[in-house]
This record gives C-alpha cells, sequence and structure tokens, in this order.
C-alpha cells in the first residue's frame, strides 16, 4: 500500500524531493502547502495525481491525515513549523539545518523527545554514493583509525530562492550553519566523536557585493577555511569556496589514519547535469604499507541523476525514510541528535569569525 506523503514547502528542494519520490515509487504525495502559489503549481506538476493545495501549512495539518510529513520550508522557519508537525504524532522528514540557533534545536530535542515522533534530518550528503563508500572504508578499518579529514568544496554562488531569504543570516544561521552542516555531520560520522572545538576563517569577498534587498546588503559569507577539533583527538579541515564554479570535482573529501587514506571525488552539478552519461564519481584507497593504491568509479542510473543536483544523495535518503515509515521504525538514520551537532559546530564556526579565536563547542 502506498504511503501518503505531506509537503511543506514547495521551493527548489522540496521540487527535488518530489521528483526522486516519482522514482521511488509507493508514494503518494496527498497534500501540500505553500504561501507562493507559482511554487505549489510547480510542485504539483511534477506529481502524477492532484494533491490537496493548502497556503498555510496549518490547513494542512487539521485537514489531511498523513503517513509521514516533509518540511522543506526555509530555515527560520524550522523552528515553528517542527513544533506543530510534532504535535500531529506523525514521523517526519526536515531539511537541514534542523533549526537556526542552538535555543531552538534545544527546544526541537525536548518536544521530540516527550512526544517521541520520528524525525529524520535531510543530510544528504550522507547518502552520496561516494561518500557513503568512503564511510563504509573507514568501518571496514581500511585507514585503521581516522586521525584527519579534510573536505574540499568548490562550487557556484548560493541560488536565487522566494524573497530572497537566504541573502542573510538571521535567515539562514550563517553559510557555516546553512552549508556547512552537512560536512560538520560528515566529520562526526568519520570519527564516530563529538566535536569540541572549531576555528574559522571566513570572508564574503566575490558573491552578493552589489546586491540590496529592501535597503540591506547580504552579509552571508562566501569562502572559508575551518578547522573543528574532536573528543578523540581526531580532526578536520573545510576549505570552502562558493565562486569557483567550473572546477571539475565539486566535492573532494580525504580520510587519513595510520594505515592509510581513501579519498572520495564527487563531479560538479554542472557536469553531471550536462552529460551524465559520462559523468562518474571515484573513490580511492592508498595503503601506506604497500603503497598500492585501489581507485571505484560509481555510476548513477540517468533517471536519479537528473533528479536533483546532490549526486543520488536525495534518492538514496528517500529511499531509506521511506524504508523506515513502511516497516514502523521509530529511530531515523540521521537524529535529532545528529542534527543539533551539526548545528552546533555551525554556529560555533560563526562565532569565531566573529572573535577571530577558536570557540568552543556547545554541548547537548
Amino acid at each position: 500500500m502506498a504511503l501518503k506523503y505531506g509537503l511543506i514547502g514547495c521551493g527548489m528542494i522540496a521540487q527535488e524531493h518530489l521528483e526522486n519520490i516519482k522514482i521511488i515509487g509507493d508514494i503518494d504525495v496527498i497534500a501540500l502547502a505553500d504561501p507562493v502559489e507559482e511554487m505549489s503549481r510547480a510542485a504539483c506538476d511534477i506529481l502524477p495525481n492532484n494533491p490537496s493545495v493548502f497556503t498555510d501549512y496549518r490547513e494542512l495539518l487539521s485537514n489531511v491525515s498523513c503517513d509521514a510529513f516533509i518540511i522543506a520550508t526555509p530555515n527560520h522557519t524550522h523552528h515553528e513549523v517542527l513544533k506543530d508537525v510534532l504535535l500531529t504524532n506523525t514521523p517526519v522528514l526536515v531539511e537541514k539545518p534542523l533549526c537556526i540557533n542552538l535555543k531552538q534545536c534545544r527546544d526541537i530535542l525536548d518536544l521530540q523527545a516527550r512526544l517521541g515522533v520520528p524525525v529524520w534530518v535531510a543530510m544528504e550528503y550522507r547518502f552520496m554514493p561516494p561518500v557513503a563508500r568512503l564511510v563504509e572504508m573507514c568501518n571496514q578499518n581500511l585507514v585503521g583509525n581516522p586521525i584527519m579529514a579534510s573536505i574540499r568544496e568548490h562550487r557556484f554562488p548560493f541560488l536565487p530562492k522566494v524573497g530572497d531569504w537566504n541573502r542573510f543570516n538571521r535567515n539562514t544561521g550563517g553559510t557555516m550553519v546553512e552549508k556547512c552542516c552537512h560536512y560538520w555531520d560528515l566529520l562526526r560520522l568519520f570519527f564516530k566523536s563529538n566535536p569540541t572545538r572549531v576555528y574559522c576563517s571566513s570572508g564574503m569577498d566575490v558573491n552578493h557585493l552589489d546586491e540590496t534587498y529592501d535597503g540591506q546588503s547580504p552579509d552571508i559569507h562566501d569562502n572559508s577555511f575551518t578547522i573543528v577539533e574532536f573528543e578523540n583527538n581526531s580532526r578536520g579541515m573545510l576549505d570552502l569556496c562558493m565562486f569557483s564554479d567550473t572546477v571539475p570535482w565539486q566535492e573532494e573529501i580525504s580520510i587519513t589514519g595510520p594505515k592509510g587514506r581513501a579519498d572520495a571525488f564527487v563531479p560538479a552539478s554542472w557536469q553531471f547535469k550536462k552529460d551524465s552519461d559520462n559523468q562518474t564519481s571515484l573513490v580511492q584507497h592508498s595503503n601506506r604499507a604497500t603503497a598500492e593504491v585501489v581507485k571505484e568509479e560509481i555510476n548513477l542510473s540517468d533517471d536519479v541523476l537528473k533528479a536533483g543536483s546532490h549526486y543520488g544523495a536525495t534518492f538514496y535518503q528517500q529511499e531509506q525514510f521511506a524504508k523506515m515509515i513502511h516497516s514502523g521504525g521509530t529511530v531515523p538514520e540521521v537524529t535529532l541528535s545528529d542534527g543539533y551537532w551539526a548545528v552546533a559546530v555551525g554556529v560555533a564556526a560563526e562565532n569565531s569569525i566573529k572573535s577571530g579565536q577558536a570557540e568552543i563547542v556547545d554541548q547537548i
């Protein structure tokens, strides 16, 4: 029997979720809500059925019974929307970041602990096939206990959003929360340890400098270097550049331990959109003792590649979320705790930018 989903927020990432849900099948999006008619109409155009459409998500919650909800609204609305959805006692997948500050995150953690409703935080980078293979290599002890990890993302600038909400830290939580929460989550996954201290050097040097919105200039940063230290003495580094549009690899990730190094390379989205038939990701492992280098190419089907800009991550995440709902599971693969830590590192990084000093990461 098909699962019945409700979608709250119908913008760009919501439409990517819908494209991937179509491929998975056995899921009917029976209702959606967005205050912007153009977004609702675009979402409806993707769906094979005719869902109920609402401008206020509260009306959706009051009038439609669903097996699960997806929240894909702007970052600064997650806290309010999540609180209302949790009260329906229905499993929910909420887009990243969980919330834009730690007070809001703790509020959601407390409410979920009282209600026991499954909440899956959409950290889709975990589900990119090359990254998932990298995690598997760590779990197989191919590099030994990971000691260092470096992540480079060189990519295009932030895309336009409805009302230009993503141009301001007050709405996004800042670039270190909005964009980089993915990478703080991956570092915790690689090291199996919680972060303790963060130092971030960051700037707004190229993008959005000439833009104004209602007389206000954007304040989101477009490049940074960040170092994160962990309880088990491992450390990770992020090199972020958001004005590097034409590089061949959008993500380059390396994990190093006493036995060797493992690397993952994910093609830039413009490449696999342009010629998906010829685009593969690459995973490589080198053994320190033997100097042997093993390379694996990972291919994705055309329909999954064309259904979004996250190299299959949204598809595999939605597939796992649906399996949880079908099985009656209550423990998401990506928990509220995971979502909290990803925001906590981002908040510490934003504080480090302001103070010029390393900042302690707030514990749950």
